[in-house]
């Protein structure tokens, strides 16, 4: 009887190991530094952008308030205001103007260096969209360094974990 019971139990720990270890993502801390603006928190949504330049995924959304999503122009028209999908990516507050933020993203393997691409959009109430604040290839080598902002978002670092 008890060798049955460890064979039995030999034979589940693989299946928890590898139920529990999730090889095909990477995880990514990922620091937004806002410029010094003034105004309303900024809304952020990160996405992966296929080769052809269309949506893949939405990554993480900075901001709770689902009103102010359509102000988020892109991003709106093709995946939210469209399909109005579930999105489990979302934290409960903006990021004000010359504050920080650090998010988890988590990226499949299989899309870093097949040239798809990272974009943050950013949006502030009765302000400017930035459509592509910071955008970028998703390569092994770019993730390793700082991405300077074109609107809200100063600059954005990423780190693997």
């Amino acid at each position: 009887m008890k060798l049955l019971k460890l064979i039995t139990l030999i034979g589940v720990i693989p299946f928890i190991l590898f139920a529990f270890n999730n090889d095909d993502t990477q995880k990514y801390k990922c620091m937004i530094q806002m410029t010094n603006y003034t105004g309303e928190g900024a809304y952020v949504v990160i996405s992966l952008m296929n080769p052809q330049g269309e949506y893949d995924k939405t990554l993480y959304v900075q901001g709770d308030d689902k009103e102010w999503y359509h102000d988020i122009t892109q991003w709106w028209k093709n995946v939210y205001g469209k399909k109005r999908p579930n999105i489990d990516a979302i934290t409960g507050a903006t990021i004000s103007g010359g504050k920080r933020a650090i998010v988890v993203l988590e990226i499949e393997k299989d899309k870093i260096d097949t040239q798809h691409k990272i974009r943050f959009e950013t949006a502030v109430e009765d302000q400017e969209y930035h459509v592509s604040d910071v955008e970028f290839e998703l390569t092994s080598e770019e993730l390793k360094n700082k991405k300077e902002g074109n609107g809200f978002i100063r600059y954005i670092r990423m780190i693997p974990q």
